[in-house]
């Protein structure tokens, strides 16, 4: 698949970076670009840091689609929280989340008054807590804001799609000491949160690989002009890359401390051709003219596969693919000198040779490695549900960390550094695979800050509601 010059350079948001006057070619250093910021200097570490506690988290949420939908039917059952206002450019959303709210003590205000009113929402002087939940290319912009206006931001994934907004979100949580979540639910999942306290207790020795994917056949919704509002997701699937890096990254990053004692270094990205989107395209452009714009365009390949490694000479791989008949898979996997996990296709399984534990042994194991936050609210967080309780999960231990004063288990260095992997990868396809280094967005604090605190010492005291 070949992408022209002017292509490249819009879709991968590298016409901001100022590399609109030439085109990279293979051979050339790709550490210099703008991208990787070498001369940051942290202005203040948001890694471990603690905001004031809010003892009432005043919320507002914008985009109420798919996930938008979802993450208000979880909040109502939290206590110590109030919902002031909802925005989406979609009256018929908009009324449709309203009435999540009636018979509670929820009285949100509702924007819908044209594509700039969430902005009268971050400007309000009630809202502890902007929630996103939009289309991608509306994340950055939106969290910037708010964070301007004095809120703490948790947004959907990816956080930002080029390197200058990931900066841009790093720069101004330091500058604002607000917090910039990216609301990356996999880090949540009872197996990722089970491993990940293993891995911290020792149980895999020293990890040495990880891997993770995005393997979810949503084909046919691309083209779902219902699911899709003005068909998004179809137009970010004109760049091609890793575009949903973060699913399977976030909770092997955990894993392997990254930037909390190991950084990600480098990558390399390869790419298949497409063998089905423009094809789609072709047909369906024949009968409806919404998809003509679409035709003629290159898009994604099937399937990229990227592999990262770190400042400490641990490895990462990487997949994507939402386009190809095939059952959905995170890989999550995690491999030791002593040990070693893996879930999906199948179900979760631990190994301490060449063979899988049986089940009783894993049952065992499942027991003595029980993470505090599952023991403290699993069965809770199972009854209200999302993605099997994994997204209530994130929402009560987000909650509870800004009414008890915690630092967040995902910071903005983590929004930043697992969402750039996107463009980069964009910008290795590019250039035939060549690597392309990662930023450090610690600014060098990566070697000193702490690993993610599994302990629930503190906090765990907001209630929920069945």
């Amino acid at each position: 698949m070949k992408m022209k010059k002017r292509d490249f350079l819009k879709l991968a948001g590298l016409t901001g970076l100022g590399l609109s006057h030439a085109p990279l070619a293979i051979g050339d250093d790709l550490s210099k670009l703008p991208s990787v910021n070498k001369g940051h200097k942290q202005t203040f570490n948001m890694s471990g840091y603690a905001a004031p506690k809010i003892d009432t988290v005043r919320i507002g949420y914008i985009g109420l689609g798919n996930r938008g939908a979802g993450a208000i039917k979880r909040i109502i059952h939290l206590e110590n929280v109030k919902v002031n206002a909802l925005c989406d450019v979609r009256s018929q959303q908009l009324e449709e989340a309203a009435k999540v709210f009636e018979n509670t003590h929820h009285k949100p205000q509702l924007y819908a008054d044209g594509p700039q009113d969430w902005k009268k929402l971050c400007e309000r002087d009630d809202i502890d807590l902007v929630y996103i939940c939009t289309p991608w290319n509306l994340h950055a912009p939106m969290a910037l804001y708010a964070m301007e206006h004095g809120k703490h931001v948790a947004c959907e994934i990816p956080i930002a799609t080029t390197p200058e907004d990931c900066w841009k979100l790093v720069q101004t949580s330091e500058r604002t000491k607000k917090h910039c979540m990216m609301l990356e639910n996999c880090c949540y999942d009872f197996f990722e949160l089970l491993t990940l306290n293993m891995a911290r207790q020792g149980f895999f020795g020293e990890l040495m690989h990880a891997e993770g994917a995005y393997i979810h056949d949503i084909f046919d919704s691309l083209f779902d002009k219902d699911k899709r509002f003005e068909l998004w997701r179809l137009k970010e699937n004109q760049r091609n890359g890793n575009l949903y890096p973060t699913h399977g990254l976030g909770p092997v990053c955990q894993a392997l401390d990254i930037n909390r004692g190991d950084k990600m270094d480098f990558l390399v990205s390869m790419a298949s051709n497409d063998f089905m989107i423009a094809d789609k395209i072709k047909t369906l452009s024949a009968s409806d003219q919404d998809f003509k714009e679409f035709s003629g365009h290159s898009f994604r390949g099937n399937m990229n596969t990227s592999v990262i490694r770190t400042a400490r000479g641990k490895t990462i791989m990487l997949q994507h693919d939402v386009s190809s008949p095939r059952p959905y898979s995170r890989i999550h996997m995690l491999s030791g000198t002593k040990a070693t996990a893996q879930k999906y296709p199948l179900p979760g399984r631990i190994a301490k040779g060449h063979e899988w534990l049986t089940e009783i042994e894993y049952q065992n194991l499942e027991k003595q490695y029980e993470p505090p936050i599952i023991k403290r609210i699993g069965q809770l967080a199972k009854q209200v549900g999302g993605h099997g309780g994994m997204d209530f999960l994130m929402d009560w231990r987000l909650v509870d960390c800004l009414r008890n004063g915690l630092p967040l288990d995902q910071d903005v260095y983590d929004a930043a550094s697992w969402s750039v992997i996107g463009p980069l990868t964009e910008q290795s396809v590019a250039q035939r695979s060549a690597s392309v280094d990662i930023p450090d967005f610690t600014g060098g604090s990566w070697k000193t800050n702490k690993p993610v605190d599994l302990s629930m010492s503190s906090g765990g005291n907001t209630k929920v509601r069945i």
